[in-house]
């Protein structure tokens, strides 16, 4: 997913307001016998007066006379964007283990690779192929015409100037292409196809994700380099069933520009080889 060019030149305020009202309201309704189908929360000119009101904040900046100002009415297209792409585009393209197994069984027949094939955390019977970041590793290699690529980088990103590193990156990436030194693309891999709870690890992948995009927004402002940066989220369980809400922080990150394209599930097959298509333009 790319971001809708209509919500990325937002000024923070705009992001302040989207975080208040997401705390305060939630970000999924809750179920009830009045609402059997809940969905990502829409808030209602009233619902956003009332915020305000208990915090003791001035909300003449979204309504004026029970009438949404021009903010106000961004702000409300922006939250129905947002819900209307992760009903109609994140939800259908997150898989389970099950259909990402039978992908990467299918991937790697096809492909015949030789790049890496990580094994996944787990123990016993769960022990397998840590199949979205493979799906993610044999399209990066059938697509990059032989050019070189970091699959498991165990060091820190580097940005050099005249062979003199100029930034270093806080965190290890999970790949850079096509070197961690001086890299045009960089990703982050967050698959949890096994989890039963969404716990502070998955969470904690999503905050990992925004502070690496503060660090490279910050070099392409003030040395003018610019690293493509990428976030690939798969097991529909994990961030469907339990996890929405940071489905809806991870597109907030994306029109913020902390980040270049977010990839879910089963759309990785159709985007990575676009996408190192365009890296290896990148190299030239």
């Amino acid at each position: 997913m790319k971001p809708n060019n209509t919500f990325t030149s937002l000024k923070p305020e705009f992001w302040a307001n989207v975080k208040l009202l997401n705390q305060r309201l939630g970000y999924f309704e809750r179920k009830s016998k009045k609402n059997k189908n809940p969905d990502f929360v829409i808030p209602s000119i009233d619902q956003i007066k009332d915020v305000f009101d208990k915090e003791g904040l001035n909300y003449s900046k979204l309504v004026q006379s029970d009438t949404l100002t021009d903010f106000g009415k961004t702000l409300i297209d922006y939250l129905t964007y947002r819900k209307d792409a992760l009903n109609k585009q994140v939800e259908p393209n997150l898989m389970d283990v099950k259909t990402a197994k039978a992908q990467f069984k299918k991937l790697k027949i096809m492909l015949k690779p030789n790049c890496p094939l990580p094994m996944n955390k787990q123990k016993g019977k769960k022990k397998d192929n840590a199949f979205f970041t493979c799906i993610i590793n044999m399209l990066i290699e059938a697509n990059s015409d032989g050019k070189p690529c970091n699959y498991d980088p165990l060091e820190l990103t580097a940005i050099t100037v005249d062979k003199f590193p100029v930034r270093t990156l806080s965190r290890r990436v999970d790949g850079a292409f096509p070197s961690v030194i001086n890299p045009v693309a960089i990703w982050e891999i967050k698959e949890y196809y096994y989890t039963t709870t969404f716990g502070s690890r998955v969470a904690d992948g999503v905050y990992e994700t925004l502070l690496d995009g503060f660090e490279l927004k910050e070099a392409e402002k003030n040395i003018h380099r610019k690293v493509k940066h990428y976030l690939m989220v798969d097991d529909h369980f994990t961030w469907w069933t339990l996890g929405r809400s940071y489905l809806c922080r991870i597109i907030d990150i994306l029109h913020m520009g902390f980040i270049d394209e977010a990839l879910f599930g089963k759309e990785v097959v159709s985007q990575v080889p676009i996408l190192v298509k365009e890296w290896i333009r990148d190299l030239k």
